[in-house]
């Protein structure tokens, strides 16, 4: 139930087979307004990751008469305060699916607001389950591949679940190649033997001829190692290249579409609620928000902590990454302020 409180089940129900494309989807645009200021402190609710012996992924309908009705959700509900997350996951579980389940590892905790109200959707791993899983309440269920998982309409609060399923939890940008190419783009490929799966390339610094130059050489490093490569700024150069564009906060205010394909990614960097209203708006498939932490350069900078990163993490349902005097071992503490991941330089840059 990762859209919101449980509520009985009224109504007719939908074919679980029937291809989510064929019923009408939820607006797209800017977000919902915030909150009413009388809405509170946020509904407290879990949902699980449930996998079948195939790896597809269980998905269950908002049936008619409840809000958001016809979107898809990872199955849960209300986690009552006398209880812990777990124990509140197997009885929503229990009710809803007719199984008893093993809860394992959090994924993400997902702040999110609604125009009268604020939850906290906290999903787990489902280590193991047993029983003959079917929808007690009426509700169509889907087991659905990951990769298919994004085709699939769903509430605000479910969409950065997806992304923490799905793409990489950390975003390196690239530093300055100084005076020797050689050199940065090996770094750069050590980079990626790493492990690093999403690159923003950027070298503000450096004259235009030699920077594509650059950026073409390591985008096909990238792709043959399977990342997923942006440049800085420059959508005419991703369009050359085939490869995404990361905007600046200031290009936001400046375009009217969405600069490139939907099949090339475009991110922002975003520091405050305008700009992540804007960056959704523009139909950004994620953003980077920050500053997070103190950083070795600004180090007396005006920083947004992790409480200001939640506040504003709750506004959109974008993927966000934090960025700012961060690195590998702030990744459990985004997740559970409703993060991707990390975004960094330093932290994901080998040194020489």
């Amino acid at each position: 139930m990762g859209g919101g409180q449980r509520e009985p089940a009224r109504g007719p129900t939908r074919d679980p087979a029937r291809p989510p494309g064929h019923d009408p989807e939820p607006p797209t645009g800017p977000p919902s307004p915030g909150p009413d200021p009388a809405a509170g402190a946020p509904v407290e609710v879990v949902a699980g990751v449930i996998r079948d012996a195939r790896g597809r992924i269980l998905l269950a309908r908002r049936t008619q008469g409840r809000d958001l009705a016809g979107l898809w959700e990872f199955p849960g509900g209300k986690h009552e305060p006398e209880e812990t997350p777990a124990a509140a996951l197997r009885r929503e579980l229990r009710e809803e699916l007719g199984i008893e389940a093993e809860v394992g590892d959090a994924l993400i905790r997902v702040p999110q607001a609604y125009p009268h109200k604020r939850l906290r959707l906290d999903v787990y791993a489902i280590r193991a389950w047993k029983g003959p899983l079917r929808g007690l309440e009426g509700q169509a269920l889907a087991w659905v591949p990951v990769h298919k998982l994004a085709d699939y309409p769903m509430p605000p609060a479910d969409i950065p679940v997806v992304a923490a399923l799905t793409q990489p939890a950390y975003y390196l940008v690239t530093p300055s190649p100084g005076d020797d190419d050689t050199a940065w783009l090996s770094a750069f490929e050590r980079a990626l033997d790493g492990g690093i799966r999403r690159v923003q390339l950027r070298a503000p610094d450096c004259a235009p001829d030699r920077w594509r130059r650059l950026a073409s050489q390591a985008a096909a490093l990238a792709d043959r190692a399977g990342a997923q490569v942006l440049v800085n700024a420059d959508p005419e150069l991703a369009r050359q290249l085939g490869v995404g564009v990361h905007l600046r906060a200031a290009q936001l205010s400046q375009l009217r579409t969405r600069p490139l394909a939907a099949d090339l990614p475009v991110a922002a960097s975003c520091h405050d609620a305008d700009d992540l209203a804007a960056a959704q708006a523009l139909g950004c498939d994620f953003a980077v928000l920050g500053t997070v932490a103190p950083t070795p350069s600004h180090p007396q900078g005006p920083v947004l902590g992790w409480s200001g990163f939640e506040s504003l993490r709750e506004q959109v349902s974008l993927p966000l990454y934090a960025i700012g005097g961060l690195g590998p071992d702030d990744f459990a503490t985004a997740r559970h302020h409703g993060g991707q991941g990390i975004a960094a330089i330093r932290a994901f840059w080998p040194a020489d």
